[in-house]
């Protein structure tokens, strides 16, 4: 079990991480370039590599393997959501200079809603150890699911918070990022506020796959919340870096489908046989990698076939 210090150090780290973000490098509302974009996701990669290495050297080979497993699964399933975030922005008509400081107050919420939920996951799984195989059985339907939908469906028009949020709005024009405003002494909503608020509410349906999923592999809370947070983290740049193009990843949700449908037996399974975590991690990381050479090397062909 990991000490009050360690998780006392990481949100240290966390606190001047978002600092840092938005304080010093985020400033002023600006878009950020995409080669900018794949430095600083380079940063955060890096950075969660660091961690897992010093989990590594704390905590021993089998947590780091633990957290390293855990975190690939969070940044594919992240990934795949990226797409989401950008039909939310095209759809409230987000000045591109916004969308990285909605996306971080965003992600700080999510960090505070993901830790809440796997707190309560890992209480609740060291009670009740029945809901392991309830866990295992939604994970196989996710990976079913995934299989079988064509395509991702997206409307923001529908979501909860758009409209409760909607009767309150000031205007529906952006005249700054700003998320509140008072007009004749009343306090109103800006659209900024309703963009964040929509994504909040969108990533809890997102939660509710990847929490599971990293359940799945461990239920040590630190390793769980830490391989989340540091998947999360490096979330704005990497969309910023790809953008709408994460639609070119066309068999991703192939391989999450196989990762979900994986974990899910091995938590059905897990009253009779116990899969190595190494096992776990080769498993995430081959199917990860065939996953992106398959698409990448479609696109290549039906790039070379408009040609000839």
């Amino acid at each position: 079990m990991s000490t009050t210090w360690q998780w006392i150090i990481f949100h240290i780290f966390l606190a001047i991480a978002l600092w840092v973000d938005l304080g010093i490098v985020h400033k002023r509302p600006e878009a950020v370039s995409a080669r900018r974009a794949l430095g600083w996701s380079a940063v955060w990669i890096s950075l969660a590599v660091l961690f897992g290495l010093g989990i590594l050297l704390i905590d021993g080979q089998e947590k780091a393997t633990l957290y390293f497993t855990g975190y690939l699964v969070e940044e594919s399933l992240s990934v795949d959501n990226l797409f989401v975030f950008f039909v939310i922005f095209q759809y409230f008509r987000t000045p591109k200079k916004y969308e990285h400081r909605i996306l971080f107050w965003g992600i700080l919420g999510a960090l505070v809603m993901r830790l809440t939920f796997i707190l309560a996951g890992v209480v609740l799984l060291q009670r009740f150890h029945w809901l392991v195989y309830l866990l295992g059985a939604f994970l196989l339907y996710t990976a079913a699911k995934l299989v079988v939908s064509k395509e991702t469906e997206v409307h923001p028009d529908r979501n909860i918070a758009y409209r409760l949020l909607k009767p309150w709005m000031a205007t529906r024009d952006w005249e700054s990022g700003d998320f509140f405003t008072r007009r004749d002494g009343r306090l109103l909503i800006l659209p900024a506020f309703v963009v964040l608020s929509v994504i909040n509410v969108t990533d809890i349906m997102f939660a509710l796959d990847s929490i599971p999923a990293v359940l799945g592999i461990t239920t040590n809370p630190f390793i769980v919340y830490t391989s989340n947070a540091m998947a999360i983290l490096g979330l704005r740049s990497l969309y910023s870096a790809i953008g709408k193009l994460i639609v070119t990843f066309e068999y991703l949700n192939h391989g999450l489908a196989v990762i979900l449908g994986f974990v899910g037996l091995k938590m059905l399974l897990s009253h009779w046989y116990t899969v190595p975590v190494h096992i776990t991690l080769l498993v995430v990381v081959v199917v990860l990698a065939s996953t992106m050479i398959t698409s990448w090397s479609m696109q290549q062909q039906r790039k070379r076939n408009r040609e000839n």
